[in-house]
């Protein structure tokens, strides 16, 4: 038995619970694809809150503390800015709210780019401080001595390549990549080399279909796409964008529901009531409209 935390919906209090763990792990995660075949493709979501991740467990095989808190939690104009602080917080949350799913946990700008010994020195914090299963970097074959560092340390790593967020600066925007010859080639190189580095998956982002397809056969490990491919062994999506809590998403993005439109209509509900004073008593319960 193994001590969790079970997030109380009634007084939004974590209460430590002893349940067994029954998570998924990574090795079982990178067994999916086998002969370069994933029958069953892996799910994962974005969470960055105990509560989020309390409503997406039961659905998803991994679950992402992904970097784009930075602009979906704190309203930041990239990921850049995002510190390592603000990812161990969010992390412990996710893990504290989720049973079993895998949760994986983004490594932020500047924490792992100088060397292996920065990069493992702030893998081994995430994975202390959070209880994460593994952690995600951005960056191809200029990546790759780094990944094979934290694997062979017990490190779980899964690789970013395509278009990558924090590079934005460099990339000059979040165009689709892969659009020309010598862009395929060095996405398709990137993929293999973290492959053979030892990464468990890779996320291919904006890139074109046919080189994410491309990429996804030329490696052993699982791809998770996001705004790929569906040929993908897995594909991601941010939770966000995927529920319909901003008016603007990518283009590659499924909006599945209009969170934002109920609870705006929630709150000019409640807004009337309270100026009408016909704010509902305790025993009442609330209907929308």
């Amino acid at each position: 038995m193994s001590t969790t935390f079970q997030l109380d919906t009634a007084t939004s209090r974590a209460n430590p619970t002893p349940a067994p763990m029954k998570r998924l792990t990574i090795p079982a995660i990178r067994r999916r694809k086998k002969d370069g075949v994933t029958e069953d493709p892996i799910v994962m979501l974005t969470a960055y809150t105990a509560r989020q991740a309390q409503l997406l467990d039961a659905h998803c095989d991994l679950l992402l503390v992904g970097d784009s808190l930075g602009q979906v939690i704190y309203g930041l104009s990239s990921s850049v800015p995002v510190s390592l602080d603000m990812m161990v917080n969010h992390g412990a949350a996710v893990v504290r709210g989720s049973y079993h799913a895998a949760v994986i946990v983004d490594m932020p700008f500047g924490s792992y780019e100088q060397s292996p010994q920065q990069a493992f020195e702030s893998a081994a914090r995430l994975l202390k401080e959070t209880g994460c299963a593994g952690v995600k970097l951005e960056g191809g074959e200029a990546m790759a001595e780094t990944v094979a560092f934290l694997t062979q340390r017990g490190i779980p790593v899964m690789g970013h390549i395509g278009l990558t967020p924090q590079a934005v600066n460099l990339l000059g925007g979040y165009n689709a990549r892969g659009r020309s010859e010598a862009e395929a080639k060095k996405i398709v190189a990137d993929a293999k080399a973290l492959d053979e580095a030892g990464a468990f998956a890779i996320v291919i982002e904006g890139v074109v279909e046919p080189i994410a397809i491309e990429a996804t056969r030329a490696v052993a490990c699982p791809t998770i796409g996001i705004g790929g491919s569906p040929l993908c062994d897995g594909q991601v999506l941010v939770t966000e964008d995927m529920c319909g809590m901003f008016e603007r998403v990518p283009r590659f993005v499924k909006r599945y529901a209009d969170l934002a439109g109920v609870i705006s209509g929630a709150a000019a509900d409640y807004a009337a009531e309270v100026r009408a004073r016909t704010f509902p008593g305790p025993e009442q319960t609330y209907q929308p409209k």
